[in-house]
């Protein structure tokens, strides 16, 4: 035989191969018209999502039941308007027709959403809901999409990402008063410009890694420079919100999400009042010689330090800090701060609730360092996690000169062990008056699991604090009662 007829040969040999499996294959589709499937979800929501910007994509499963492949003869989005796209076993289309699911097994579609529509504030969020619906034989099947979406003001603008981008009002202010929510793309750099936050701002950051000309860093920054300064004048019922963007659910408490906000050395006049920072990195950075005053402020799910401060000042009362992967306080390089009737519980991490000391390292092994006098108070206030050491104190000049490392606790709960070892801390207490050092049986708050951090009715806090005549309000304006104040960020009502 020729090797021309050889390879006919094979040829062949094969086309029967193919033809053969193709004829199974054939014979192993359901001619069953009451095609039998299943649905990983009847309906596919999504949280909100601003105008124009894509959401995260979600997906659900469609299950053969049978022993057999089966045939769907159809998969329709029933959406004019454009909002949400699909993506069918590989395929992106919003119509398609006659995809087989083989045998017990099943495909995946997915869905993805942008809210486009230009609609006004007094009907935002608003709603959208959509069907897929799934033909299979005699049978129709329907999945449900919702959505609400959101519109936003976006600063600078959607193409800043991975951008620095500067701003001046010329020492005037900057009003962010509209009530649609603003998001923030990039790094802003605030100079010459009070950045004023009326009473229910909503201010959403956009994060993730950046990477031009600078190097590779964090997205996601507020900077405000020497003569830039933060006013945040949220209220008990209209707090000040920063954020990650991301707002689906499962992105609620992830941590890390956009960098942070950060006072530059020497911008004095901060204020935040009734302001939640969640998601970042750190929530609040304050740079050498900067000051801030924070009151009945949250500081939670973040991926450092609640606040991070560096040879500076601080003021802060009725603050709550939880979900801090690094210390909730963390004062560094010494500088001058006040925190009264706060509360920092530290639960599931190795870092301690609230940390100080008075050196400034240059070196990995901190041969060449400098030294700056301390001096921090606190006054009922909560320090406690699951740690047993919750306080972490360290005095460069190992107390050679007192003048240098000045702190006071008063009227605090906290958690302390091997602070108080001979080569440490052993007289902590002789600076800690009318502290209680708790222990894992004390009953603080009444749900830590869902972050309820109010007092429960067993609380040691209750009825242990000092009356501070200043402050007669906690963070949720709830009158104090005097004489028998409690200790942290919420009085008990009895």
């Amino acid at each position: 035989m020729s090797k021309y007829g050889i390879h006919i040969f094979f040829f062949a040999i094969i086309l029967s191969i193919v033809h053969f499996m193709s004829s199974c294959q054939e014979d192993s589709v359901s001619d069953n018209p009451d095609i039998m499937l299943d649905f990983s979800m009847d309906t596919l929501s999504f949280d909100t999502v601003f105008t124009e910007r894509g959401s995260a994509t979600r997906s659900f499963k469609v299950f053969n039941l049978e022993d057999k492949a089966v045939i769907i003869d159809r998969i329709l989005l029933q959406d004019p308007d454009g909002f949400f796209r699909l993506n069918i076993d590989g395929f992106a289309q919003n119509d398609i027709e006659n995809i087989r699911v083989e045998a017990n097994d099943s495909i995946y579609i997915f869905v993805e959403l942008t809210i486009d529509p230009d609609n006004p504030v007094s009907i935002s969020p608003f709603f959208i809901e959509r069907h897929i619906k799934i033909s299979a034989g005699v049978n129709t099947y329907d999945v449900m999409l919702e959505a609400w979406g959101q519109n936003a003001n976006y600063i600078p603008n959607r193409e800043s990402a991975g951008r620095v981008s500067y701003v001046s009002c010329q020492f005037g202010d900057w009003v962010w008063d509209d009530p649609k929510p603003y998001v923030l793309y990039g790094v802003l750099v605030i100079d010459s410009c009070d950045l004023v936050l009326p009473p229910g701002t909503e201010v959403y950051v956009h994060g993730g890694v950046a990477i031009n000309e600078l190097g590779v860093f964090n997205d996601g920054l507020f900077v405000f420079l020497q003569n830039g300064h933060l006013i945040s004048q949220g209220t008990v019922d209209e707090p000040v919100l920063f954020k990650t963007d991301r707002l689906e659910n499962e992105f609620d408490e992830v941590q890390g999400q956009w960098s942070g906000i950060l006072l530059s050395k020497n911008t004095k006049g901060n204020n935040l009042s009734h302001t939640r920072i969640e998601n970042s990195i750190v929530g609040l950075s304050v740079d050498s010689a900067a000051s801030v005053r924070i009151e009945s402020s949250v500081f939670a799910f973040t991926g450092g330090s609640g606040i991070s401060a560096s040879h500076a000042s601080i003021y802060a009362e009725n603050c709550l800090f939880y979900q801090n992967a690094g210390a909730g306080i963390s004062l560094n390089f010494g500088g001058s701060y006040s925190f009264n009737y706060c509360t920092v519980a530290n639960y599931d991490n190795q870092d301690v609730a609230v940390e100080a000391n008075n050196i400034k390292c240059f070196t990995g092994d901190c041969s060449s360092f400098l030294i700056n006098a301390l001096d921090c108070g606190f006054s009922n206030c909560i320090f406690t996690g699951n740690d047993r050491d919750e306080v972490s104190l360290f005095d460069a000049t190992d107390g050679s000169n007192p003048s240098i490392f000045k702190y006071n606790f008063d009227h605090c709960i906290v958690r302390v062990d091997e602070l108080l070892n001979a080569d440490a801390f052993p007289n902590f207490f002789d600076n800690c008056s009318n502290c209680k050092n708790t222990v894992p049986s004390d009953t603080l708050f009444r749900n830590v699991d869902a972050y309820n951090f109010e007092l429960d009715t067993m609380s040691i806090a209750i009825d242990a604090g000092k009356d501070l005549p200043f402050i007669d309000t906690d963070i949720l304006g709830q009158i104090r009662e005097n004489g028998k104040v409690d200790i942290g960020c919420y009085e008990f009502q009895k």
